[in-house]
């Protein structure tokens, strides 16, 4: 069974992401999306919040499984769970010196774990960090974000006050 390991902050999970991990899925049988922690970042939604949005939106594909990643090498993590895919999102043409530079530095740590690249196709724009910035400045994010992730975003914004 062909496995990818899609790793990210998803803080929150956009459209572009579901869009990397459905076209991820004609490719391969699972994807397990790793939710990172990075303490450098403080983020908007708890890892256990960014995961249940995550199975929310795949509760009826039993091919997407979230899982939290706490740090350490991402191909350590691929190896751990008997993976060796790493799945990547390109949005722009930015993302990709700085992802090739990530997947030649995990390909010479790992070489038995290759990486595949992914456009994010019409939402090459959307990034997490932008989609919280519009949230706080209460635009409309619908169509940019899964429904039930802009309910719990305009929720979340209207508590911080």
């Amino acid at each position: 069974m062909a496995a990818a390991i899609y790793a990210g902050s998803f803080d929150p999970i956009t459209n572009g992401h579901l869009a990397i991990i459905r076209s991820g899925l004609i490719a391969f049988d699972r994807i397990i999306v790793a939710v990172l922690t990075n303490p450098a970042k403080s983020p908007l939604f708890t890892v256990e919040e960014r995961i249940e949005m995550i199975e929310d939106e795949f509760a009826e594909d039993p091919r997407v499984e979230a899982d939290c990643f706490d740090g350490g090498l991402l191909v350590e993590y691929a190896r751990s769970k008997g993976v060796s895919v790493v799945l990547r999102g390109l949005r722009a043409v930015g993302d990709f010196d700085s992802e090739l530079q990530m997947a030649t530095m995990n390909r010479n740590l790992a070489p038995d774990v290759v990486t595949v690249f992914i456009m994010a196709n019409d939402y090459f724009f959307v990034s997490s960090t932008l989609i919280k910035e519009v949230a706080g400045l209460g635009g409309d994010l619908t169509g940019v974000v899964p429904e039930r992730v802009h309910h719990r975003l305009t929720t979340k914004m209207a508590n911080r006050g």
